[in-house]
């Protein structure tokens, strides 16, 4: 069995990929739940455009999303004097894209589930509009980490659009989904494996700790 990587820069390709997709989804998730919750609480408008929007970017296609990125930050595009081409930085800036309008519409529609009785009640015991807020966000909260996964479930898969603004740079840009499509190509089929059986491995944790989670927040599910 060739394999063509050492540890270290297998390890070195693991901690990449978490970083950069780590990033991206924190980056998502910040700006998606405030703008989830606007849409979901407040009347404005152009309200039903911008979620109509939010839905539609939901299937937006990596190599899409990648072009428009590298037009962007090449060296003739509006954002080229930040010289990100080619770095982890562009990498985050594409699957924060992708992962944005995943975060935010299924956040709007776990939050607008929520019982209108919850509000109610709310409103009945003198909830500040602060509070009213905090308590639905709080209903919908399986909902909201349930559409989090789901974003970070699409950034770690991600190959087109960091391979077209990463470059998969050895020990620089290259990261699990990009070194397993090169090694594939190469014939390299069981390093290829070993990065896919990874992927899963970390899907399958972060899978585990949300149904951990969610036991923990009803313990009475366990008490019948």
């Amino acid at each position: 069995m060739l394999w063509r990587l050492d540890l270290s820069e297998l390890a070195g390709i693991i901690l990449l990929s978490l970083r950069v997709s780590g990033s991206a989804l924190f980056i998502a998730t910040v700006l998606g739940l405030p703008l989830a919750a606007l849409l979901a609480l407040k009347r404005f408008p152009f309200r039903d455009t911008v979620i109509n929007v939010l839905n539609t970017f939901m299937g937006l296609p990596p190599v899409v999303v990648g072009l428009v990125v590298y037009l962007l930050l090449s060296r003739r595009g509006v954002l080229g004097f930040l010289s990100l081409l080619y770095t982890p930085g562009a990498m985050i800036t594409a699957q924060t894209i992708l992962a944005f309008p995943i975060v935010a519409s299924l956040a709007h529609a776990a939050i607008v589930s929520v019982d209108p009785l919850i509000r109610q009640a709310a409103l009945t015991l003198g909830a500040t509009p602060g509070q009213l807020a905090l308590t639905i966000i709080k209903e919908a909260r399986y909902g909201i980490i349930a559409g989090v996964i789901a974003a970070l479930g699409r950034v770690t898969a991600e190959v087109g659009a960091i391979l077209i603004v990463g470059g998969n740079i050895a020990g620089y840009t290259r990261v699990m989904t990009t070194t397993i499509a090169l090694e594939t190509d190469k014939g390299n089929f069981e390093l290829a494996l070993a990065l896919g059986v990874a992927l899963l491995a970390i899907s399958l944790m972060v899978n585990l700790a949300l149904r951990f989670y969610q036991k923990l927040g009803r313990p009475e599910a366990g008490a019948g």
